[in-house]
């Protein structure tokens, strides 16, 4: 249980506090990523941002995004494992390997099957809702929880 103890010591002992804080952010970079991509695809127009100037900010950003998921999915997996004890539990485990799938296949789109790049923005939507199911099927609890 190393890596449980070291999530542990670095949350300070607020681990379920700490990832619903990361998974907030998670989501609402996310609509920010998504709207950068509208306006990067020429959807959205926004006077003072270029179409090239949002795919820009969204490719340097993405990076970043993932690092803090697959942070927070970690903290997961060494705090709770693989067990879920109710519906909530499973539909939130079964979205956060769903999101970190679609993450793959996008970054292998991205990187070596250019042709399947017009799947990228129901790729980019659907990470984003599955970012927000395993964000509602988890932080409201912690977050609204008396403490």
């Amino acid at each position: 249980m190393v890596m449980g103890d070291l999530i542990e010591s670095l949350a300070r002992g607020n681990v379920p506090e700490v990832k619903a804080v990361l998974a907030t952010v998670i989501v609402a970079v996310g609509v920010y990523q998504v709207t950068l991509m509208a306006i990067g695809y020429g959807k959205l127009r926004v006077p003072v941002l270029s179409a090239a100037s949002a795919a820009l900010a969204h490719r340097l950003i993405g990076p970043a995004i993932v690092a803090v998921a697959l942070a927070v999915a970690t903290a997961c997996l060494a705090e709770d494992g693989l067990e879920a004890e109710d519906g909530a539990g499973i539909l939130h485990a079964v979205a956060g390997i769903g999101v970190l799938a679609a993450l793959v296949v996008k970054v292998l789109i991205i990187r070596r099957f250019h042709g399947l790049s017009r799947a990228l923005p129901l790729l980019g939507v659907s990470v984003l809702a599955l970012f927000a199911l395993v964000w509602a099927t988890s932080a409201p609890n912690v977050i609204g929880a008396d403490g």
